[in-house]
C-alpha cells in the first residue's frame, strides 16, 4: 500500500475548507499550518483568472525531512505516510531547513516537528482525512496508489496533465495535481515584464481631503 493525495485544481474554489478542518482537526496553533490554499492571480483586467492550490506535505517517497532527522521523529509509516514521532522529536528544526516545501513546523507547546500526516490517526481506524471528508466539491482525492481500482489511481491514469511541486529535486512526491496551471505550482513560470516592481508605478494624490 502506498497511499497519496490528487488534488483536481479545476474543482478547487478557494473556499478553505479543508484548511479549517485541517486546523480543527489537527487542534494546529494559529500561526501555523498543515495545509493551507495559495492563490495566484494572473493575467490584466479584464482577462484575470485566480488560481487556488492547496499545499501541503508531499509525503515524498525519498523524503529529505526523513533523510535528516537525527533521532529518527520522522519516519515511514508501512502505507508509506511520512509520520511525526513527537516523543523522540528534539526540536531541531533540522527537517524544516531541509523540507523544499515548506510544510513543517515547530509546535510551539510541544516544541516538536509538526506537519501534515494524511491524519493518520483517521486512516488507522478506517477514516478519510478531515480535509478530503470537508471538501464540497470533491478536489482532494486520497486513496492507495498502488490499487488499480482506487479513484486516485484511475484519475491518474486517465489524466495527461499531472503535475507535482518541484519535479527536478527528485523527492518523488506522493502528492500530484491534475488540470492546473504551471503559473500554480511554479512560481517562476509567471510573467514579470523587464523592469517591473510593485512600486513601479507609484502615484499620489492631487490632493488630500475632500475639497
Amino acid at each position: 500500500m502506498r497511499l497519496g493525495f490528487l488534488v483536481d485544481l479545476s474543482r478547487c474554489m478557494g473556499c478553505m475548507a479543508c484548511a479549517v478542518s485541517c486546523k480543527a482537526e489537527n487542534d494546529v496553533p494559529l500561526h501555523s499550518w498543515r495545509l493551507r490554499v495559495k492563490y495566484i492571480d494572473q493575467g490584466e483586467f479584464p482577462e484575470v483568472k485566480r488560481h487556488f492550490v492547496p499545499l501541503r506535505c508531499n509525503h515524498c517517497e525519498n523524503a529529505p525531512c526523513e533523510r535528516i532527522c537525527p533521532v529518527s521523529a520522522l519516519h515511514y509509516l508501512p502505507n508509506g505516510i511520512v509520520n511525526v514521532d513527537h516523543n523522540r522529536c528534539i526540536g531541531c528544526a533540522s527537517c524544516m531547513m531541509a523540507c523544499p516545501y515548506n510544510a513543517i513546523y515547530i509546535d510551539p507547546i510541544t516544541n516538536s516537528a509538526d506537519k501534515c500526516t494524511y491524519c493518520a490517526h483517521r486512516i488507522e481506524v478506517g477514516m478519510m482525512p478531515a480535509c478530503v471528508v470537508a471538501c464540497p466539491t470533491h478536489a482532494n482525492i486520497f486513496g492507495d496508489l498502488d490499487d488499480p481500482e482506487s479513484e486516485i489511481s484511475k484519475y491518474l491514469k486517465e489524466h495527461k496533465d499531472v503535475m507535482v511541486r518541484k519535479p527536478e529535486l527528485n523527492t518523488k512526491p506522493k502528492h500530484f495535481y491534475v488540470r492546473g496551471s504551471t503559473v500554480a505550482l511554479d512560481p517562476l513560470a509567471s510573467e514579470r515584464p523587464e523592469g517591473y516592481t510593485l512600486f513601479t508605478e507609484v502615484k499620489f494624490l492631487d490632493h488630500i481631503g475632500g475639497h
